[in-house]
């Protein structure tokens, strides 16, 4: 009986809900997706390169460091994408490289030939301006009369012009910088001419080699030819030459004489100006430390295609 009085005792057990995954599966599978594209897009472009751009590739990826510093085409193989040097010894008469396809390899041809093109029109012009000089002093009555002083020359730098001394007919007063009437007529008329072209002048002084009585301590030949260069250059300049054409004014005294064999003649007192020529003022910027940079290369391939037909 005791036994039927037992409690009963009723248990419930609360079952939760299982809780959500997340969203990490859908992270690995997109990563899983990404590599898998990856991958076939690796083979599809291994398959459609040829045979000695994968040994090229191969070869750059052995040895980086002797293809890169090596320039050119890979060694002995010309259809190599990625460049390095060497010879090219699979490469027989008739084959093209790349370079050829895309007419790389004909640009220094067509550079120097650019180049020549250039130098023969600017032969042209000098030749014109001389032509020009030589008719403008036959015409003008004061010049024809220094027609003899007047000396007119192309030379590997471009036109020379000059301006010599004769016995009784001196450009500037002796021992001195002060130009005569005449010869400042004459530049003057000069420097009416020569902004025609857009060549840059260079202007140099010359004496004979009759020294000054204080020797070379004091005021000696090179001063003189010095200042005369550069009284020369103001004549010019009022003439209507723009100052900024001149690029250099030297005074070289008695080291570069027109008669050696007489010291102190007249002749070898003179000034000289060189209408230059491209090359000759590339070369005096070079030896001053002005070196071609970039956009002067610029404006030179620039003036080749305008001036070139």
């Amino acid at each position: 009986m005791a036994d039927d009085l037992r409690p009963i005792v009723i248990k419930r057990v609360k079952k939760a809900a299982s809780g959500h995954h997340g969203g990490s599966w859908k992270i690995a599978y997109a990563d899983f997706v990404t590599a898998m594209m990856a991958f076939f897009l690796l083979m599809w472009l291994l398959s459609s390169v040829s045979k000695g751009d994968l040994g090229g590739i191969a070869e750059f990826f052995s040895q980086p460091l002797r293809v890169a510093l090596s320039g050119g085409d890979r060694v002995g193989d010309a259809t190599s994408i990625v460049k390095g040097g060497g010879t090219d010894l699979s490469r027989k008469d008739g084959q093209q490289s790349r370079g050829d396809d895309l007419g790389l390899s004909s640009r220094p041809k067509d550079l120097k030939k650019a180049q020549a093109e250039l130098e023969r029109l600017e032969k042209e012009k000098l030749e014109g301006l001389k032509a020009r000089l030589d008719a403008s002093i036959d015409a003008n009555k004061v010049l024809r009369m220094f027609k003899r002083q007047l000396l007119l020359d192309l030379t590997s730098e471009g036109l020379r012009i000059q301006i010599v001394d004769e016995q009784h007919r001196p450009m500037f007063d002796l021992a001195s910088a002060e130009l005569k009437p005449y010869t400042r007529e004459i530049l003057t008329h000069i420097g009416s001419v020569l902004n025609e072209v857009p060549n840059r002048i260079s202007l140099s002084g010359h004496t004979d080699a009759k020294p000054f009585a204080s020797g070379d301590r004091g005021y000696s030949n090179w001063e003189l030819s010095a200042d005369r260069a550069n009284a020369s250059r103001r004549a010019l300049v009022l003439g209507g030459m723009d100052e900024s054409k001149v690029l250099r004014v030297v005074g070289l005294a008695s080291s570069i004489m027109m008669d050696k064999s007489e010291p102190e003649n007249p002749i070898n007192r003179r000034i000289s100006i060189v209408v230059m020529n491209k090359r000759t003022e590339d070369a005096i910027l070079q030896q001053s430390g002005n070196h071609l940079d970039a956009k002067t290369s610029s404006e030179l391939e620039t003036g080749l295609q305008k001036k070139l037909p």
